[in-house]
């Protein structure tokens, strides 16, 4: 999935020197990407046997690979937008089926263990990273779009026995992902008369701007996320930008465990603001400063950060226990992800950077949110009781949405 949906980013320079591709075409592929990927992020959640088909991830592995191999056979624009459509879908199929798979599976097991299996993304970012660095100088557009097929099509062979989450028995509910029941012996605040209804309206608040935040995230990282390459080639020509998305995934890899970690000592509130600000500063560098230092650097904060944003989002929402708090967080992050690139779009005729700064601005907001929401956020230890209990089936606390 780090191949299939990722590797539009260092290929985009390529496509730009070497098949004509406008700026203005390149954000209209992300954005068809992005839409795709909302597609398939919704099927999974509002049908959710579809995570429990191996046939269905089998499926969109070979469809994602399979779009890879066709972007280099035609020129026409429009297919090029279906087929970075479609690979959008399929990226979020195999997401959404392998989350399940992890926290069905590893249920009860070291949280960092699904920390680091998410780390596959920054491993398919890495490797195609990789890839077209070395094929940069030797090779064109095309060679680069059918060698990142082939790389797919290895890990499709690895991920074919993937076994997706099983069924729940009937009658058998547990809580979202990230949470805990109540210690025995404490009571959950806001049960029953006018303390469930001022519980629930903070729980309302807070969640309403923990998706503020995620939201404005999606718009300001997807902004980075796709024409970081071309910003860092435009003032440090040379290898310097796919060398920086190749930090870029070596640094995605260990986060989500990470911040998975740093959340047994600080809140998650805490946590989001952090990594947003270092987010957003890694964004901002190579715009404000310019050069390979401030490139690898600025690589090094945003791969350290957007995955870990998603996990603190996701947790946050959870331990909330707003009602299907991950599916929207989801649908309000793909959105902004679909937005970035229009956002943007007309900035970028002239260059990349001013489109780098307002994502900066953006993710800063973002980050204002989460600020905002440190305030009586519930600790750990104390559980909001927003809805009832067992309201949510253990598969609809898995279909949470990376970048």
């Amino acid at each position: 999935m780090g191949i299939g949906r990722f590797v539009f980013t260092p290929i985009l320079p390529l496509m730009h020197a070497q098949a004509g591709l406008s700026a203005s075409t390149g954000a209209n592929l992300a954005t068809a990407n992005y839409v795709g990927y909302l597609a398939g992020a919704l099927a999974g959640i509002l049908a959710p046997a579809l995570v429990r088909s191996p046939a269905l991830l089998r499926a969109a592995l070979v469809v994602l690979t399979g779009t890879l191999t066709a972007m280099p056979a035609t020129h026409d624009v429009r297919l090029w937008i279906a087929l970075r459509l479609l690979a959008g879908a399929a990226s979020a199929l195999v997401f959404v089926i392998a989350a399940a798979s992890l926290h069905g599976n590893l249920r009860g097991h070291p949280a960092h263990l699904s920390g680091w299996a998410f780390g596959g993304v920054g491993t398919g970012i890495t490797l195609s990273g990789l890839l077209v660095l070395g094929l940069h100088s030797v090779a064109d557009w095309r060679v680069a779009w059918w060698a990142s097929a082939a790389l797919a099509a290895l890990f499709t062979a690895g991920a074919w026995h993937l076994r997706p989450e099983t069924a729940p028995e009937a009658g058998t509910t547990a809580p979202e992902a990230g949470t805990t029941a109540p210690e025995a012996g404490t009571t959950a605040p806001g049960v029953g008369g006018p303390a469930a209804e001022r519980s629930t309206t903070r729980t309302r608040r807070w969640f309403t701007t923990l998706f503020a935040s995620y939201t404005l995230e999606g718009v300001g990282y997807i902004v980075a996320g796709t024409f970081l390459v071309a910003a860092i080639e435009q003032s440090s020509p040379g290898p310097v930008g796919n060398a920086a998305w190749v930090l870029v995934g070596l640094a995605a890899v260990p986060s989500s465990a990470m911040w998975a970690g740093l959340g047994r000592r600080w809140s998650h509130p805490d946590l989001l603001l952090a990594a947003l600000v270092v987010q957003a500063v890694g964004i901002a560098l190579p715009a404000l400063i310019g050069g390979a230092t401030a490139a690898l650097i600025s690589a090094a904060l945003f791969g350290a950060t957007f995955i870990g944003v998603s996990t603190l989002a996701l947790a946050a929402g959870a331990h909330l226990r707003f009602p299907r708090s991950v599916a929207l967080l989801t649908a309000g992050y793909s959105v902004g992800q679909i937005l970035g690139p229009l956002v943007v779009a007309p900035l970028i005729h002239h260059g990349y950077h001013r489109a780098l700064i307002l994502a900066a601005v953006v993710v800063l907001a973002a980050a204002a949110a989460a600020g905002l929401l440190r305030i009586g956020f519930p600790s750990p230890g104390v559980v909001p009781r927003a809805a009832a209990p067992g309201q949510r089936s253990v598969h609809d606390s898995c279909h949470a949405s990376p970048p």
